[in-house]
This record gives C-alpha cells, structure tokens and sequence, in this order.
C-alpha cells in the first residue's frame, strides 16, 4: 500500500534474493534503509527514525503469526498538538520477516517490506489527526486469525475492518458482507445477495444461529486470494440484548461453506446485501 502517488519503490540489484529466497540481515537493512529514503520527509514529521532489529517477534498466544514492524508512539503533554507533541519511531523485525519466508515458500521480501514500512508510516499520521482506524484493522486481523484457527473469537470483529459500502467490510483479502434478520423472519432455505454487478443465491443452514459465516467457496469472480463471506446476523430483541450485555447469554455462532447460483436480475429487495464494483 503506497503513503502517496508517484513514491517509487525501484527495483533491487541484478544477482539480489529480495522478492524471494533468502534475505541476509545485512541486505534487508540496506533495503528498509532505501526505501525509508524514497518516502516524502512530510509524511515522516515527527518520527524520530527507522530501527531495524534482528529478532523476531512472535504473537504472544498465536503460532506462525509474527509482528513485522510496529510504530512506538509517545505523546507529550502541550496545549498544541502536532509533531512536536506525538514522537514515533518505526520498528522492522528482520527475524519475523525471515521466519514468515520459511513459512510461505512465495514470500515477497521486497513487497512485504514496503507495505509494512507504509502501514507503520500510517500509523504515526493517524496518531498526528487522532485517529484510530488502523488499530481497529488490526483488531479485526487478529480475530479472524482466530475464527481462521478454530478460536474463539468476537463474531462482530468485521466491522473493525476497512468499511467499504453500505453493509460491506473489507478485512485484509477477506470480504464480509453483512445480512441482518429480525428473529421473527428468520432467512432460509435461501437468501441473496449482490456481488459486482450481479446477484447470487446461497442456501442457508436450518439453524444459523445467531451470527452465520457462509463461506462462499464456489461460483463468484473475485480476486486472487480474495475469500468472501456472507454474514447473516440475527437482530436481538430489547430484552436478549440485556441477558446477552449482562453475560446470561452466549452469542450462538455458525459457520458452513456454499456454492453461489447467479439468478435473474430484479428480483426483490428485502435483506440484500450490495458491494460496489
């Protein structure tokens, strides 16, 4: 993901590994150190400076999920806010990067690198206007590792994602999108949907539950490594929602994997679910 139009990532030397392979420590440094260069000093006011460091940093409670580069942040107290206020530096773990390339035999050492040294860059700004956006992205990778895994997780957490029509959440290559059904008109044995430009039907499990994960695994176009998801929520009552707020009650949570069907436009409109194409 690029900070700004026209910033140029270049190409690494003929005889280099980057873009797969092995990646000493010393050319990775060289790298990062290259490509912090490229970026616009504007967009790195009030970061202090690029650390590399050597290890890695594994997730705490998850395996094979590793830390790639973090924003440290420190914020200090004046009436004015800006970069003289909010300090950073920009952290990259070469040893999560060598460890996710043992993992994946198809790891982009130079793809990777640039994205995370932008996602961290966007951190600082969001920092600077006060914002919280990439935090809840975070959030929102995080728990559907988890669902991924088999994990208990928050069945909302796609909301936290990158919200890009009405009803619709973006979460990395993963596309969500978001069916609500009052308890007295439960969906089923079918429901559709809209998916570019078209509209699709998918059966639906007996029971979905309160919040349902179809996994669209066959018949729509979508892009490479892009999963799509049709979420049916089932909307509480007043009273469900207090028991559920107070713990008396878990949210019932199902998964299943689907075929799509295209069928004829113009059909009704009660529960569709639209992505912009």
């Amino acid at each position: 993901m690029y900070i700004a139009a026209g910033v140029w990532r270049g190409e690494v030397g003929e005889g280099s590994t980057v873009g797969g392979g092995e990646v000493q420590y010393r050319e990775f440094e060289a790298l990062a150190r290259r490509y912090w260069e490229e970026i616009p000093e504007a967009y790195k006011e009030g970061v202090d400076g690029l650390v590399v460091e050597r290890d890695a940093k594994p997730h705490p409670t998850l395996g094979d999920i590793y830390t790639l580069g973090e924003c440290l942040t420190e914020t200090y107290p004046s009436e004015y806010g800006g970069p003289e206020t909010i300090r950073s530096a920009v952290v990259l773990y070469y040893g999560s990067f060598w460890r996710l390339s043992r993992l994946d035999p198809e790891f982009d050492w130079e793809e990777e690198l640039w994205e995370t040294l932008t996602h961290e860059l966007k951190h600082h700004l969001e920092s600077l206007a006060d914002e919280d956006a990439l935090i809840a992205l975070d959030y929102a990778m995080d728990e559907n590792f988890k669902r991924l895994e088999g994990e208990p997780f928050d069945p909302y957490f796609y909301r936290s994602g990158e919200r890009v029509a009405e009803g619709v959440w973006r979460v990395e290559r993963d596309t969500f999108l978001e069916r609500e059904y009052a308890s007295a008109e439960p969906p089923g044995p079918q429901t559709e949907f809209d998916w570019h430009g078209g509209r699709y039907r998918v059966p639906v499990p007996e029971d979905p539950g309160d919040v349902c994960f179809l996994w669209i695994e066959e018949g729509l176009e979508r892009g490479p490594g892009e999963e799509v998801y049709l979420v049916l929520v089932r909307r509480a009552g007043f009273g469900e929602s207090l028991r559920a707020l107070f713990g008396r009650r878990r949210v019932e949570v199902r998964e299943a994997s689907v075929r799509a069907v295209a069928v004829a436009s113009g059909g009704g409109q009660a529960g569709r679910s639209t992505v912009a194409g």
